[in-house]
């Protein structure tokens, strides 16, 4: 029996007999992320990196002079992750900074979850020169179309593989661990009463999307299906969608198309739109 389908078989019966036990246990795991450690490739871009910490105790890694670009990683995600965007963004000029979010690396907590993130966006935002773009991934960029909602003043924003509407998100969750109704229910409402925030009004439905955008993502993404990079486009009316047909929900980082559409949007010069 693999680990997930034992998660499975004691969400299904502790689901029946306690539901709210069983919701807060899943609650816990979707917001304590693990540390995972960098790959071998990522390795170069994080020795040469400045680490530094801010004053609400967010680390974050910064290389290179220029306009500013801050990058915001994913759920259990790290800032080398974006090692190739971030080598092109330095030979085109530009200096990186990357978040380490809330309960991620040398940042400050132990949960994390999409207002976190937004807020720790904000606040990186408010000590670092003005931004010329925010690029986020999976729920790094959900939080920075939320911050956008909350004050984050930027000229140009890149989402890549993220979602469009936080309820969905969880009710997958939910339904992957096999919680059965009233635990799932359950699960929501304990999540909203951490966030402070129902999961309903975390959609991208309901923002006012006012800079130019990229909305990135691939076709075989298996985390975050791509009928969301859909609808964060039809939101955002000044927004280019480009679909890749292969890049799951990690690779497309260091695809060729990708980088150079990110490139592209900061140049002002727009990529051909995919859908």
């Amino acid at each position: 029996m693999t680990t997930l389908n034992w998660i499975r078989g004691v969400n299904r019966t502790l689901g029946h007999l306690a539901p709210r036990h069983a919701a807060a246990r899943m609650r816990l795991a979707f917001m304590q992320p693990r540390t995972l450690p960098p790959r071998d490739w990522e390795l170069p871009l994080l020795a040469r990196a400045e680490r530094i910490t801010l004053r609400f105790g967010l680390s974050v890694l910064r290389w290179g002079q220029g306009p500013t670009v801050l990058l915001m990683h994913g759920w259990e995600g790290r800032p080398t992750q974006f090692a190739v965007l971030t080598e092109a963004l330095l030979l085109a000029g530009y200096s990186v900074v990357a978040l380490e979010g809330p309960g991620h690396g040398r940042s400050r907590g132990s949960q994390a979850h999409v207002v976190l993130f937004a807020h720790a966006l904000l606040e990186a935002a408010a000590e670092l020169p003005p931004l010329r773009a925010v690029v986020g991934h999976s729920m790094g960029g959900a939080a920075a179309l939320l911050a956008s909602q909350w004050g984050l003043r930027v000229e140009a924003l890149v989402t890549i593989a993220a979602p469009a509407r936080i309820l969905g998100m969880l009710r997958h969750f939910a339904a992957h661990v096999g919680l059965p109704a009233r635990a799932r229910s359950a699960f929501i409402h304990q999540v909203e009463g951490i966030v402070g925030l129902p999961a309903a009004q975390l959609d991208v439905s309901r923002y006012q999307l006012e800079m130019p955008g990229l909305v990135v993502h691939a076709e075989n993404d298996p985390l975050v299906p791509v009928a969301e990079a859909r609808a964060i486009h039809q939101a955002w009316f000044d927004s280019r969608l480009l679909v890749v047909p292969d890049g799951g929900h990690q690779r497309l980082l260091a695809d060729p198309g990708v980088i150079e559409a990110v490139l592209g949007l900061l140049n002002g010069q727009w990529v051909r739109q995919s859908a």
